[in-house]
Protein backbone atom coordinates (compact mmCIF):
# COMPACT_ATOMS: atom_id res chain seq x y z
CA UNK A 1 0.00 0.00 0.00
CA UNK A 2 3.24 2.53 0.41
CA UNK A 3 3.39 2.24 -3.13
CA UNK A 4 0.23 3.37 -3.99
CA UNK A 5 -0.69 6.40 -5.53
CA UNK A 6 -3.37 8.98 -3.43
CA UNK A 7 -6.87 8.15 -3.78
CA UNK A 8 -5.97 4.98 -5.85
CA UNK A 9 -7.05 2.43 -3.14
CA UNK A 10 -8.03 2.20 0.62
CA UNK A 11 -5.33 4.18 3.10
CA UNK A 12 -3.47 1.60 5.60
CA UNK A 13 -5.13 3.94 7.92
CA UNK A 14 -8.77 3.30 6.68
CA UNK A 15 -7.71 -0.52 6.29
CA UNK A 16 -7.24 -0.99 9.95
CA UNK A 17 -9.83 1.05 10.85
CA UNK A 18 -12.03 -0.97 8.85
CA UNK A 19 -10.74 -4.58 10.11
CA UNK A 20 -11.12 -2.91 13.91
CA UNK A 21 -14.98 -2.34 13.23
CA UNK A 22 -15.13 -6.38 11.99
CA UNK A 23 -13.25 -7.71 14.78
CA UNK A 24 -15.48 -5.52 17.38
CA UNK A 25 -18.26 -7.65 15.97
CA UNK A 26 -16.92 -10.65 16.66
CA UNK A 27 -18.76 -12.27 19.55
CA UNK A 28 -17.66 -15.59 21.34
CA UNK A 29 -14.25 -15.86 20.48
CA UNK A 30 -11.80 -16.61 23.01
CA UNK A 31 -7.97 -15.40 21.54
CA UNK A 32 -5.52 -18.45 22.19
CA UNK A 33 -2.62 -15.78 21.60
CA UNK A 34 -1.33 -13.06 19.26
CA UNK A 35 -0.71 -14.82 16.29
CA UNK A 36 -4.19 -16.42 17.00
CA UNK A 37 -5.90 -12.78 16.83
CA UNK A 38 -3.25 -11.56 13.75
CA UNK A 39 -4.86 -14.60 11.49
CA UNK A 40 -8.03 -13.69 12.00
CA UNK A 41 -7.38 -10.04 11.23
CA UNK A 42 -5.47 -10.93 8.38
CA UNK A 43 -8.70 -12.88 7.22
CA UNK A 44 -10.76 -9.44 7.62
CA UNK A 45 -8.11 -7.35 5.77
CA UNK A 46 -8.14 -9.94 3.15
CA UNK A 47 -11.76 -9.32 2.12
CA UNK A 48 -11.76 -5.65 2.69
CA UNK A 49 -8.99 -5.37 0.28
CA UNK A 50 -10.68 -7.63 -1.86
CA UNK A 51 -13.92 -5.80 -1.76
CA UNK A 52 -12.38 -2.47 -2.65
CA UNK A 53 -10.28 -4.27 -5.24
CA UNK A 54 -13.73 -5.74 -6.85
CA UNK A 55 -15.01 -2.52 -7.09
CA UNK A 56 -12.40 -0.70 -8.62
CA UNK A 57 -12.02 -3.42 -11.29
CA UNK A 58 -15.78 -3.92 -11.86
CA UNK A 59 -15.31 -1.63 -15.13
CA UNK A 60 -12.34 -3.54 -16.03
CA UNK A 61 -13.51 -7.12 -16.45
CA UNK A 62 -12.15 -9.64 -18.83
CA UNK A 63 -8.18 -8.96 -19.19
CA UNK A 64 -5.74 -11.33 -18.45
CA UNK A 65 -4.33 -11.86 -15.14
CA UNK A 66 -1.12 -10.90 -14.61
CA UNK A 67 1.88 -13.39 -12.86
CA UNK A 68 1.71 -12.73 -8.91
CA UNK A 69 4.91 -13.06 -7.82
CA UNK A 70 4.34 -13.56 -3.63
CA UNK A 71 7.74 -12.66 -3.03
CA UNK A 72 7.08 -9.41 -3.53
CA UNK A 73 3.80 -9.09 -0.97
CA UNK A 74 4.56 -5.05 -0.17
CA UNK A 75 3.85 -4.35 -4.07
CA UNK A 76 0.69 -6.22 -4.32
CA UNK A 77 -1.65 -3.66 -3.26
CA UNK A 78 -0.19 -1.27 -5.41
CA UNK A 79 -2.98 -0.73 -7.24
CA UNK A 80 -3.10 -3.93 -9.19
CA UNK A 81 -6.81 -4.91 -8.08
CA UNK A 82 -7.17 -7.32 -11.16
CA UNK A 83 -4.26 -9.49 -9.67
CA UNK A 84 -5.49 -9.08 -6.19
CA UNK A 85 -8.75 -10.44 -7.33
CA UNK A 86 -6.81 -12.69 -9.91
CA UNK A 87 -4.97 -14.29 -6.61
CA UNK A 88 -8.32 -14.72 -4.41
CA UNK A 89 -9.56 -16.44 -6.79
CA UNK A 90 -6.44 -18.91 -7.19
CA UNK A 91 -6.17 -18.66 -3.35
CA UNK A 92 -10.05 -20.39 -3.31
CA UNK A 93 -8.84 -22.93 -5.89
CA UNK A 94 -5.93 -23.90 -3.37
CA UNK A 95 -8.26 -24.13 -0.32
CA UNK A 96 -10.43 -26.34 -2.54
CA UNK A 97 -7.08 -28.75 -2.68
CA UNK A 98 -5.38 -28.31 0.41
CA UNK A 99 -6.84 -25.65 3.17
CA UNK A 100 -4.11 -25.80 5.26
CA UNK A 101 -1.93 -24.17 2.16
CA UNK A 102 -4.49 -22.05 1.45
CA UNK A 103 -4.36 -20.43 5.03
CA UNK A 104 -0.55 -20.52 5.02
CA UNK A 105 -0.76 -17.85 2.17
CA UNK A 106 -3.28 -15.87 4.03
CA UNK A 107 -1.37 -15.76 7.34
CA UNK A 108 1.76 -14.81 5.37
CA UNK A 109 0.85 -12.72 2.69
CA UNK A 110 -2.74 -10.64 4.25
CA UNK A 111 -1.81 -11.09 7.66
CA UNK A 112 2.03 -10.39 7.38
CA UNK A 113 2.88 -13.18 9.89
CA UNK A 114 6.30 -14.51 10.15
CA UNK A 115 6.86 -17.87 9.73
CA UNK A 116 7.47 -18.76 13.39
CA UNK A 117 3.50 -16.90 14.16
CA UNK A 118 2.37 -18.94 10.77
CA UNK A 119 3.61 -22.34 12.23
CA UNK A 120 2.13 -21.61 15.85
CA UNK A 121 -1.31 -20.48 14.27
CA UNK A 122 -1.58 -23.68 12.50
CA UNK A 123 -0.21 -25.98 14.97
CA UNK A 124 2.41 -27.16 12.94
CA UNK A 125 6.61 -27.61 12.95
CA UNK A 126 8.16 -24.34 11.23
CA UNK A 127 9.74 -27.00 8.63
CA UNK A 128 6.10 -28.22 7.46
CA UNK A 129 5.37 -24.84 7.25
CA UNK A 130 7.94 -24.00 4.96
CA UNK A 131 7.43 -26.56 2.99
CA UNK A 132 3.20 -25.93 2.72
CA UNK A 133 4.45 -22.11 1.91
CA UNK A 134 6.35 -22.81 -0.85
CA UNK A 135 4.00 -25.57 -1.79
CA UNK A 136 1.35 -23.27 -2.10
CA UNK A 137 3.44 -20.59 -4.13
CA UNK A 138 4.36 -23.33 -6.65
CA UNK A 139 0.40 -24.35 -6.60
CA UNK A 140 -0.76 -20.09 -7.00
CA UNK A 141 1.80 -19.90 -9.56
CA UNK A 142 0.54 -22.73 -11.64
CA UNK A 143 -2.87 -21.49 -11.73
CA UNK A 144 -2.02 -17.87 -12.24
CA UNK A 145 -0.52 -19.00 -15.17
CA UNK A 146 -2.89 -21.21 -16.81
CA UNK A 147 -5.31 -18.54 -15.93
CA UNK A 148 -3.08 -15.76 -18.11
CA UNK A 149 -2.92 -18.45 -21.22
Amino acid sequence: MQNERAGRTIQATALVHEAYLKLIDITNVEWQHRAHFLAVAAQIMRHILLDEARRRAAAKRGGNAARVNLDEIPDLGAGRADELIALDDALTALAQFDPRKARVVELRFFGGLSMEETAEVLGVSADTMIRDWRLARARLHSELSERRE
